[in-house]
């Protein structure tokens, strides 16, 4: 039954390609034959996209196709007797199953063969629709051009667009910089007519050759102001950053000289309700370098106002200043499945991943509660972290919590903790915030303990603002009897697990992370335990929250045989990668595949682990290094917990790898405030001093039992291991940034 081209994938799945059909190119099909005799109930899949890498699931889930009726015949069978057979096309943006007669591979001739063919119940013929999304962003722009007329001395605005179709500017003028619409008098362009009486409606004009649109406008020296949103049809409006298109006028009735002689130029990404940034560009070499942009950083968009000077410089310089405006990075969403009845959702302007330049501090270990006055004593730390190099502060949970600690909450609005008080904890946020800190809450979203029993004398009854019932509980949690639906991801047996699938449930969620966002101040979340529920459900939260910035943790066990790490655990990190492309990319993940790596090459002298069969770096840095939160150390790992300390003595290798290397680096609360102070602030301010940034390239010139050695940016080398490396002197020189047991970094000169 395997069709053409399948290989099997270990010993659960098969991996088949998808061939086209002659329907067209849009159909893709596979045709999979059964034996009617087989005990076949149902097919499970899921689809990838080759172009995206991402995967298709429902809801998280695998797609399943139930074969109900495929029943041997064990002589108890009754019911219709009817032909089988299946065939299942599969095509973007939908998907088809169908069911058509095949014969059945029993050729026996015999009357007994045939009877004991009759007698099998099958499934009937069926055919069934699933659609599935894939947002495609358009770019397009629309340029805008004012000049002053010299007979009339009145201003002349010139609005031309390459957006296909129909499309209709509705527009008006203001006075000052409140904005606010005002009807000005005419003439007006051909077709205006007066929109509800605040504002005027203009259909543009096709240009000659059918490219595109265009307008003219004739306006009053008076206004100081073109305000104006582009509608494509009904269910489709173009905006700036959710605010009207604004174009200011100066009083000489043109812009200011800028490069483009006063033309101000919008990118707009088109889609289903979408809004879109406005960018001012107009050279023909920024034009090329945000192109260069967006073919290097996959999925994201990104616009800002350029200067001639600016854009002569090089690509990398220029994405550390588009990085530094995150509010102004549109991140194309990674394709998802939605359900039919679903309607989807704009993409928000927000990445969720920063800048790229962010250097993390986990601000507490699993003692810090002890003390009852956490939130104060960090509070007097500020100013020194800040000094550090440190520029993202990671907050523990600030909820009411059975535990100390903080990870078993239970009324998620009593922000009164064994670390300090809900005053306490805003005036730590606002001085975090006055020395350039952004924070991170910490999150927990997958659990919750109960307030009362229920009538079995079971804890799933639950108090405080958000009192939910057993609905909000997983089906499948053994512990806890949630009536709810099955879980999306790995149950956590020690308080029960919440059912995100459940909409009030996320709707409570959304409404209590923006409340943390607005009361406390939190710039974005730490994700605990992520495994146990759908990285769909963090997107929604995402969403709702648009964080500066977000990393789940997605913590597994790593491929061992025989007690020996394996070298290749590409299977380990796809699973970090799987989650964090459930999200859309809105939020990192802890790299836990290059922690487990980093243990066995220092541990065991085998610094050859560090290079995967492609040369890369062999954890999640080396395939999404933008989404990778790189670490030694937290307060699970270490500690007074030690579940998976890294190695002794070996702690500063581990940071001169994750401080030179890309991914987003995390230094533990412990090791800072240590005897390796010294060391890691100078390895962060090489990083700081460099550049060196999420993205930036890294070539293995070295992996050995003994060494493991790396250029960085052709700006910083590294090596580790008590073996020899010196960088290659042919093309630059290098001079000694730092040196210490069993690592060396350097400088290029």
């Amino acid at each position: 039954m395997r069709p053409p081209g399948s290989v099997c994938i270990k010993d659960y799945a098969m991996e088949t390609p998808l061939k086209k059909s002659s329907d067209g190119e849009i159909f893709h099909e596979v045709k999979i034959n059964l034996d009617p005799k087989s005990s076949i109930a149902a097919i499970n899949f899921v689809l990838k996209d080759e172009e995206t890498g991402a995967w298709y699931q429902h809801r998280g889930r695998d797609f399943k196709m139930p074969l109900v009726d495929y029943l041997r015949n064990d002589g108890k069978v009754a019911g219709a007797k009817r032909g089988f057979n299946l065939w299942s096309g599969f095509f973007l943006p939908k998907m088809l199953f169908k069911a058509k007669e095949l014969p059945s591979n029993d050729q026996g001739s015999s009357s007994e063969s045939k009877g004991a063919t009759q007698e099998n119940r099958q499934v009937e013929g069926f055919y069934e629709e699933h659609p599935i999304a894939k947002q495609v962003v358009i770019q397009n722009s629309a340029t805008v051009s004012v000049t002053k007329c010299p007979k009339t001395a009145k201003n002349l605005l010139y609005l031309e667009t390459d957006l296909p179709g129909k499309v209709v500017v509705h527009w008006g003028v203001c006075r000052d910089d409140a904005k606010n619409w005002e009807i000005p008098a005419g003439p007006y362009p051909p077709e205006t007519t007066v929109f509800k009486n605040k504002a005027l409606r203009t259909p543009l004009q096709p240009k000659d050759g059918g490219n595109g649109c265009s307008g003219l406008f004739t306006l009053d020296q008076e206004f100081v102001g073109f305000l104006f949103v582009l509608k494509l049809n009904e269910d489709t409006w173009l905006k700036c950053k959710k605010n009207d298109f604004h174009i200011p006028l100066s009083s000489s009735g043109s812009l200011p000289a800028q490069p483009g002689q006063g033309q101000s130029e919008g990118a707009l990404v088109s889609e289903k309700t979408v809004e879109a940034n406005q960018e001012v560009s107009q050279t023909a070499s920024s034009k090329g370098i945000i192109n260069d942009i967006r073919n290097l950083v996959n999925g994201i968009s990104s616009r800002r106002r350029t200067k001639k000077k600016e854009a002569q410089e090089s690509i990398l310089h220029e994405i550390e200043k588009l990085a530094a405006e995150a509010y102004s990075i549109f991140r194309n969403s990674i394709p998802t499945f939605v359900s039919e009845s679903e309607p989807q959702e704009t993409p928000k302007i927000c990445s969720g991943t920063g800048t790229g330049f962010e250097i993390l501090l986990q601000g507490f270990n699993w003692e810090s509660h002890k003390s009852g006055r956490w939130y104060m004593e960090l509070k007097e730390k500020a100013v020194e972290i800040s000094s550090l190099g440190f520029n993202v502060i990671w907050l523990p949970p600030p909820t009411e919590s059975v535990s100390p600690e903080g990870y078993m909450p239970k009324d998620l609005y009593n922000l009164n903790s064994r670390y300090g008080s809900i005053d306490e904890l805003k005036h730590l946020v606002k001085s975090l915030h006055e020395v350039g800190l952004k924070v991170l809450g910490d999150a927990v979203l997958n659990h919750r303990c109960a307030h009362f029993q229920n009538q079995n004398g079971v804890w799933n009854i639950f108090g405080g603002r958000l009192n939910w019932d057993e609905r909000a509980i997983v089906a499948d949690d053994p512990h806890f009897q949630g009536r709810g639906n099955k879980s999306s991801g790995d149950n956590f047996h020690a308080a029960p697990n919440i059912d995100h699938s459940q909409d009030f449930v996320r709707k409570d969620l959304k409404e209590w992370l923006c409340w943390l966002r607005d009361e406390i101040g939190y710039d974005g979340w730490r994700l605990d335990f992520a495994r146990g529920f759908w990285g769909g459900y963090v997107k929604d939260y995402i969403d709702a929250t648009e964080p500066y910035f977000a990393v789940g943790e997605y913590w597994d066990s790593l491929s061992y045989t025989c007690g020996e790490m394996d070298h290749n655990q590409d299977a380990h990190r796809q699973r970090i990668i799987d989650w964090i492309n459930a999200t859309n990319g809105t939020a990192g993940a802890f790299d836990v595949t290059t922690k487990g790596i980093l243990h066995s090459a220092l541990e065991r002298c085998e610094y050859w682990r560090l290079s995967d069969k492609k040369g890369k770096p062999p954890g999640v840095v080396g395939w999404w290094p933008s989404r990778a939160v790189t670490f030694i150390e937290n307060h699970d790992t270490g500690s007074t917990q030690g579940h998976w300390r890294f190695p002794s003595g070996k702690e500063m290798q581990g940071y001169a790898y994750i401080l030179t290397h890309p991914g987003t680096p995390a230094v533990f609360y412990d090791h800072i405030f240590s005897h390796y102070q010294s060391e890691i602030a100078s390895l962060i301010s090489i990083r700081n001093r460099n550049k060196v940034h999420c993205r930036s390239t890294v070539k293995i010139t070295k992996a050995e039992r003994d060494v493991y050695a790396a250029i960085i940016d052709e700006k910083v080398a590294m090596k580790m291991g008590p073996g020899h490396y010196e960088p290659p002197r042919e093309s630059q020189s290098w001079s000694v940034a730092i040196e210490a047991k069993d690592y060396k970094v350097w400088e290029a000169s």
